[in-house]
């Protein structure tokens, strides 16, 4: 077992392990449903269904035979009915019944660690060839029940599991936009920091809806076809994400904190969706076989995983991406472009006022904060944007890097070559 030294620092530790991966993400073999409000136009759907269905017509779409995978990983947050069977029930659905693997859920950490399990999984030599899949109905939550049998008259308690969840962290007791309000007040940032971080990350979500929203089609197909919820036939058409708030420094300024004498507005948060993103990761010489253009590779360069004081979550992704890239022998002023799961514009203003980055550099063509928050699926999501982002670049190294409840952080490092 390998331990830390009484004189090793963690940084010195990562420099004298920094791991190599050799997992790559072939070129387009990944896909994104547009993202709905909650309680919208997907909120029927049952999440590992949906996402199975549509994994089949992307896999179709890219002639890419589902038999060719050996594992997989699914990723959620919030149960459906039956979800107890996780991966197996999904692999079956698409077309890949002897496909095993384990379903994670880590929170809004989900969709890193579930590329990391794969990626590990096939740094191991036990499989090749992985599909990743993260799935979320964030609607319509399950109402639990735990029975307690040596209580009163036996009566047990009640949990809603998405509201009260974010509404009560079982150690301090406080609520996830308590830690945003923690995090304001220790580095001194305003509702106008956070309000121009809004206005800044809409417009960069408006270079996706360029000509017909020609970026988010690099990764997703639109319009899009929803399904009824025994999905034989169409009932919705969506011609993008649903339920994008147009914010105007105007609108903003009219807005009161949502706690008493604090800083964050309901426009300086992301709100709750439904939708699904899956990836493909496998080694280098069947990433290249699968990619739709075999001139660019994508490589897995690290993973950081961080945890921070409780009660101050927004700070943990700072901590995550410099794990993260001193785990890959990379600097920040090596990182091209950096995508971040904001679910308070207190996050992007943290981050920044920490190193320094450029806010510009920071989630070009969408976020979190913008099209918002389907727990499990939304890193996916990102690690896509971010990588086409750097297609149009010609290449480059990006990061990504978000927060998740219990105060922690997960963040990846990627490569896009262009030969």
């Amino acid at each position: 077992m390998l331990t830390l030294g009484a004189a090793c620092t963690l940084d010195q530790y990562f420099q004298e392990n920094i791991m190599s991966f050799t997992a790559q993400i072939p070129y387009g073999a990944y896909w994104s449903t547009p993202f709905a409000k909650w309680q919208g136009t997907l909120s029927h759907l049952h999440s590992i269904e949906f996402g199975a269905h549509v994994a089949k017509a992307e896999l179709s779409k890219r002639d890419i035979n589902p038999e060719i995978f050996d594992y997989g990983v699914l990723g959620m947050t919030v149960p459906q009915h039956r979800s107890f069977n996780g991966l197996p029930w999904f692999t079956g659905m698409i077309g890949a019944p002897k496909v095993a693997g384990p379903t994670i859920s880590q929170v809004c950490a989900t969709s890193v660690r579930c590329i990391q399990d794969a990626a590990q999984s096939i740094e191991a030599g036990t499989v090749s060839n992985a599909i990743v899949a993260t799935v979320d109905r964030i609607s319509n939550g399950p109402q639990l029940y735990y029975p307690a049998p040596s209580g009163i008259g036996g009566t047990g308690r009640h949990e809603n599991l998405t509201l009260d969840n974010m509404q009560h962290d079982p150690i301090g007791g406080h609520s996830m936009l308590e830690t945003a309000e923690n995090v304001a007040a220790k580095h001194q940032i305003t509702t106008e920091q956070q309000h121009d971080i809004v206005i800044q990350r809409q417009e960069q979500y408006q270079m996706a809806l360029v000509n017909d929203s020609e970026f988010l089609k690099r990764f997703m197909s639109l319009p899009f076809d929803v399904p009824s919820a025994n999905f034989r036939k169409t009932v919705a058409i969506m011609e993008g994400d649903e339920g994008i708030f147009n914010s105007t420094p105007e609108k903003l300024g009219k807005l009161k904190p949502v706690l008493e004498g604090g800083t964050v507005t309901y426009g300086g948060q992301t709100h709750p969706t439904d939708g699904n993103a899956c990836m493909v990761i496998t080694t280098p010489d069947l990433a290249e076989e699968l990619s739709s253009d075999k001139k660019i590779s994508i490589k897995i360069r690290g993973f950081g995983m961080a945890r921070v004081e409780n009660g101050y979550m927004p700070e943990a992704p700072v901590l995550a991406a410099q794990n993260a890239l001193t785990s890959s022998g990379l600097t920040l002023d090596e990182i091209d472009a950096v995508k971040t799961h904001n679910p308070f514009a207190v996050n992007d203003v943290y981050f920044i006022k920490q190193t320094g980055y450029d806010s510009g550099k920071m989630n070009n063509y969408g976020c979190t904060l913008v099209w918002g928050h389907p727990q499990g699926p939304m890193g996916i999501r990102g690690v896509i944007e971010l990588i086409e982002e750097l297609v149009i670049r010609g290449g480059g190294k990006g990061l990504f890097t978000g927060c998740a409840a219990g105060d922690t952080g997960l963040a990846v490092a990627i490569e896009v070559n262009d030969k």
